[in-house]
This record gives structure tokens, C-alpha cells and sequence, in this order.
């Protein structure tokens, strides 16, 4: 956990922002998978994390805007939990680390809101999780499907969050460290012969060396084309890119987010090496355009319309640049956002609703075009954002199938070309940065990235 003033001053933050009412933070429970000691590996709720900081399940949290106090509901351990799980730092030790003196048995949260009545408001989050939607049901006495989750609370929540603290950015910057050198270890290992799943298991190993995790199912594929393929069967080959999406997660709920694709023998071929650079060009575009005050969704056009110059250079593409952008033609080679916000949650509080996290009302999410729907941040930059930067180039062939019968965007397309290479699967190169007052700063340390500072790796690995 962090100092307890900080898990003070987030909640007391919070409450000034709400002022009147109640507000109920939930955490997660353990999942069971077939039976109730079976279970699934346990997740805190991020926010209940974030204002909260104890990563046990079954609790909860009232915070009263009118007096400042926050109440914690959980249970301390039974002798029977002692018997099979032993010893363990108790409730209220682990609430006093987060500045929280005021700690009830959980069975007495219902009591606790009942006897509020309908004298003030219960403002809570939207709950993610099953058991908490059927736990809010039963404490606010209200069916799940009459749920409405308090939107000036998610506003505050989100923008809270949105703004990562000097001690956020430490933690993040601790998780890309460990994903760089995960990822060295993937390249090292992507030799002819090799298995995808071996690569992905012994980035796990070496992750958990370290005393982290993963923060997301991995994609570690020789088809990048299938955007979060988690298949890992395929044996590699000599000609093969190889498309590694994976990051980690710290102790204190933190993550990172990197990708690269490279050779799976020493060096690309021609076509690949001019896609990896139109990909890096992209990439470089949008890098040097992330500043306070832009609007995210411009860097993603502006990254579309690198992908569209290069794209036309090398024979898929035709036609004017800006208007195939504007048209959307480019998205049967770039389907998905240009990136997003990253924090507690590797996409950062997407279960809060992207329309609030990433957008406003002012610029609302655009959620039926194709491609620029997938977007999940368009709104202008804040100093102290951390977020993505992932463009990537995909060749689906269902989805060129699909388009070509449909007489799609035959003035910027050249399907003749493209049908000729749709084995050729996918790239994406991805870094992490925080936004600050004269521009972004990519964080940790530095994967690489440049072509010859790849094949440089590839050499000393292969030789």
C-alpha cells in the first residue's frame, strides 16, 4: 500500500466533489470456479483500490461527504480461516494503514443503509461484477435491471483518476521496466522452431521472478492480424512475424501495456520491413502530437493518415490521403484505436463507461463507425494522463472478403494488390507515456523499437 495520506486525501477529494449523501464502494469477492475454495485468482475492485488500498475481498466502504468519515464493512478472520490459511494481518490493521478507524461487520452494511431511508443518497459505481450487482440489488432493495449507478459520482471518479499522482507514475513506471525486459526475453526466444505458448509461459515465469504478474491475457501470436488472439498452438517459422502484446501488473494494482513485432528469424522480408516502417512512422506522428490540450482523437486520424501515405507507397491504398481517412477506408488495415488511458486497470476504468472516461459531452464517443468506434480515449489531453500509443497495421482476410462484396471504398482500395498478400498477418508497436506541461514522456525504460536496434537484438540472440 501507499502512505495512508494518500488514501486520505484521494477520499476526502472525492467527497468535497460530492458533498451530500452517501457513497458505497464495493469490492470483489473471490470467484468461485467449480467449488468455494476453488477459485478464480482474486482482483480488487480498482476503484475500491484506488480510495480504499486493501486487496481482500468482501468489503465495503461508506464515505459520508457531510462529516468526512469513512466506514469500512468486513470481517475479521475466523479461527476456522486461521486453521487453513494461518495468520494474517488483521482488518483493522490493514484499514489503519489506510487511515480508516471506523471498521463494522460486513452483515451489518445492509442495516447500516436501511436505516438511512430515503433520507439521503446512496451514490455508487456501476458494478462489474455478478455477485455485486446481486449485492446492490439486496441492499438498496432495487432489481438489478432499476439499477442507475450515480453519473455525478462516476464524473468524479474519473476525473480523480484520469490524473495519475507522482506516486502513480513511480508504480507504472515499475511495470513497464519489468514488460521491457519480458519482452527482450520474447525476442530472445522467437527462434524457427519455437512455440508460441513456450514463449508466453516463460514470460509469466520471469514476471513472477519478479513479483508481478500479468495485467492482461497475452498476445503473443504469429497471426496479428486477429487483433487479441490468446490461441498460443502455432509452432514458428523462418518469414513469420511475431506479434507480442503483453505487460504486467505490480503488487500495488499497477499496469503496463507494451508491444512490438518483430522477425521471427533474423531479419524481415521486403514487404514486412516497409509495413514495420509505416508502422513506426505512424507511431512517430502521433508520439511527437501528444500534448496538453490536443484532443486524442486528432492524433488518431492524424496517425490514420501516416498509415494511408505509406500504405499507398507500397501499393494497397490509392486516392486522396485525407479523404480515405475521413471516408474510413482505412480501417479494413487499422480497425482499432490508437490507444487509451492506463493505470489500475490496463484499460483504465473502462467499466466505468467510456463515455465519461474517455470522452465528454461536448465530444462524445462515436459508438457506429467502424474503426474509430473501437476508439476508447478521443477527448483533449490533461497533464498527468498515462495512456498507449499503438498504431498497427492488420490484414484480415474475412474482413477484405466482406468489403470487397460490398463494393467498398473501391476508390481508395486496391483489392487486387491486397488480396495477393493476406497471409501476411499483423504489426503494432505500442509504448506507454505520461502527459506533462511541454509535451509526453514515454515511460520506463526504453524497449527497442528502431528496425536495426531490432535486428541488433536478433544478431546477438541468434549468433
Amino acid at each position: 500500500m501507499f502512505e495512508k495520506y494518500i488514501y486520505m486525501a484521494r477520499r476526502t477529494q472525492l467527497m468535497s466533489k460530492m458533498m451530500t449523501g452517501r457513497i458505497l464502494l464495493l469490492g470483489n469477492i473471490e470467484n468461485p470456479i467449480n467449488f468455494e475454495h476453488n477459485t478464480y485468482p482474486f482482483r480488487q475492485d480498482s476503484s475500491f483500490l484506488y480510495y480504499i488500498g486493501i486487496k481482500s475481498p468482501k468489503l465495503a466502504a461508506v464515505l459520508d461527504p457531510e462529516n468526512g468519515e469513512t466506514i469500512l464493512f468486513g470481517d475479521e478472520m475466523s479461527i476456522d480461516d486461521i486453521v487453513w490459511m494461518g495468520r494474517q494481518e488483521t482488518l483493522a490493521e490493514k484499514a489503519s494503514r489506510a487511515g480508516i478507524d471506523k471498521i463494522r461487520p460486513f452483515d451489518q452494511l445492509f442495516e447500516y443503509l436501511l436505516h438511512l431511508g430515503t433520507r439521503c443518497t446512496i451514490h455508487y459505481l456501476p458494478p462489474y461484477q455478478s455477485h455485486n450487482k446481486l449485492l446492490l440489488e439486496q441492499l438498496l432493495n432495487c432489481p438489478v435491471n432499476k439499477l442507475y449507478p450515480s453519473i455525478s459520482l462516476i464524473q468524479a471518479v474519473a476525473a480523480q483518476r484520469n490524473i495519475k499522482s507522482a506516486e502513480e507514475i513511480a508504480e507504472i513506471e515499475k511495470a513497464v521496466d519489468v514488460a521491457v525486459d519480458m519482452h527482450r526475453l520474447a525476442i530472445r526466444m522467437a527462434v524457427p522452431g519455437c512455440f508460441e505458448y513456450q514463449i508466453s509461459n516463460a514470460m509469466q515465469h520471469f514476471a513472477q521472478d519478479q513479483g508481478m504478474c500479468f495485467s492482461y491475457p497475452p498476445i503473443v501470436t504469429k497471426r496479428g492480424e486477429i487483433l487479441h488472439n490468446h490461441m498460443q498452438f502455432h509452432q514458428l517459422h523462418d518469414g513469420d512475424i511475431l506479434l507480442n502484446d503483453s505487460g504486467v501488473e505490480t503488487p500495488l494494482g499497477y499496469a503496463s501495456d507494451l508491444t512490438r513485432s518483430f522477425p521471427v528469424g533474423k531479419r524481415f522480408t521486403s514487404l514486412q520491413e516497409d509495413m514495420y516502417h509505416i508502422v513506426l512512422h505512424a507511431f512517430k506522428t502521433a508520439e511527437q502530437l501528444l500534448t496538453p490540450e490536443v484532443g486524442f482523437k486528432d492524433i488518431h486520424l492524424r496517425a490514420c493518415e501516416a498509415l494511408v501515405e505509406g500504405l499507398k507507397q507500397v501499393g494497397f491504398m490509392k486516392g486522396n490521403v485525407q479523404d480515405a481517412v475521413a471516408n474510413h477506408a482505412h480501417a479494413l488495415f487499422f480497425q482499432c484505436g490508437l490507444g487509451h488511458l492506463l493505470g489500475l486497470d490496463v484499460h483504465d476504468m473502462e467499466d466505468l463507461g467510456e463515455q465519461y472516461v474517455g470522452y465528454t459531452a461536448a465530444e462524445p464517443k462515436d459508438t457506429n463507425t467502424f474503426g474509430i468506434k473501437s476508439l476508447r480515449l478521443g477527448k483533449k489531453l490533461e497533464i498527468g494522463n498515462v495512456l498507449t500509443v499503438e498504431p498497427g497495421i492488420y490484414l484480415i482476410p474475412e474482413l477484405t472478403q466482406l468489403w470487397e462484396q460490398q463494393n467498398l471504398h473501391r476508390d481508395f482500395i486496391n483489392y487486387d494488390f491486397l488480396k495477393k498478400h493476406l497471409g501476411f498477418g499483423g504489426i503494432r508497436i505500442e509504448d506507454n507515456y505520461v502527459i506533462e506541461k511541454d509535451g509526453a514522456r514515454r515511460l520506463g525504460k526504453y524497449l527497442e523499437r528502431e528496425l536495426q536496434e531490432i535486428y541488433q537484438l536478433k544478431d546477438q540472440y541468434l549468433d
